[in-house]
């Protein structure tokens, strides 16, 4: 039997590129360029939306600049208000990644969930922070604290992976084994090494774990840091490995897939990795 979810992923370019800018000023140009897209989304019938990781603004972490902690609201907040209405307007479940703030001082990447009545599920804290050459973000953000949650949402169960996470299979693997059936994965990442990652890791993901994943990425080269060509390249891919649709390397874009849940247990039939699992031998992996 058919369990047909339709599903979006937007990537979009920062129409500021002007660090001059008062922060708040930069986020809601970024806020207001994504509305047609989302309005486009609902239009389309989509059930459950993605967007880009810290969306409502640049990716800052090339700078080590603390006045992007200003960027920083409570989750839930001001932004996943604002959007909870158009959840609730189209019926759509919308995976919001965004920069909170947990108390003074304390600053997490995160993506929170709405259902599609508007009502707020919860939230997923990044766990993975890289600190390399253009990506500081030990300077910005806290590894997170809440695990590795899913969201049963109106139409899927749902998790939510940030960016460099992409890297470790183990979280993974607790996303499928707290029963993910659709893993979002939003990005901000740059051409060089991780282009060539970027199609091997989390086709990789949806095989070894049996459930669908959905790439977003962002476009364009944000002044004044210059760190490299986000490459866009969003995409869905199935529990077989296989990509399903994938977006331009430098548009704005919805793009929107259907997947059929019901190819998770086709695939679980004949791989199973699950019941194969041995836990019971993995225990150097956390010593």
């Amino acid at each position: 039997m058919s369990q047909i979810v339709r599903c979006g992923l937007i990537q979009c370019a920062n129409p500021i590129n002007d660090e001059s800018k008062p922060v708040a000023d930069i986020q809601e140009a970024m806020f207001q360029k994504h509305l047609p897209l989302i309005d486009e989304a609902g239009k389309k019938g989509v059930q459950i939306l993605c967007l880009q990781e810290i969306f409502n603004g640049p990716y800052f972490c090339p700078s080590q600049d603390p006045r992007w902690y200003e960027a920083a609201e409570s989750v839930p907040g001001p932004t996943t208000e604002r959007l909870s209405a158009y959840a609730k307007k189209y019926n759509m479940v919308i995976v919001v990644p965004i920069y909170e703030k947990a108390m003074r001082g304390v600053f997490y990447n995160t993506a929170a969930v709405i259902d599609a009545d508007g009502s707020y599920l919860g939230k997923y804290r990044k766990q993975h922070i890289p600190q390399v050459q253009g990506f500081w973000e030990k300077f910005f953000f806290k590894p997170g604290d809440g695990g590795y949650p899913v969201f049963k949402t109106r139409y899927a169960t749902i998790g939510v992976y940030i960016c460099y996470d992409r890297h470790f299979p183990e979280g993974a693997r607790c996303l499928g084994l707290n029963g993910a059936e659709i893993v979002f994965n939003p990005s901000a990442t740059v051409a060089g090494l991780s282009q060539y990652l970027w199609k091997l890791e989390q086709p990789a993901h949806a095989v070894a774990n049996g459930y669908y994943v959905g790439a977003i990425n962002r476009v364009g080269t944000e002044a004044p840091w210059n760190i490299g060509k986000f490459y866009g390249t969003s995409y869905f891919v199935n529990p077989r490995g296989q990509i399903m649709i994938e977006a331009s390397e430098d548009k704005d874009e919805l793009v929107v897939a259907e997947l059929d849940l019901a190819v998770i247990d086709q695939v679980r039939s004949t791989w199973q990795f699950y019941r194969d699992r041995r836990p019971d031998a993995y225990d150097e992996l956390v010593e």
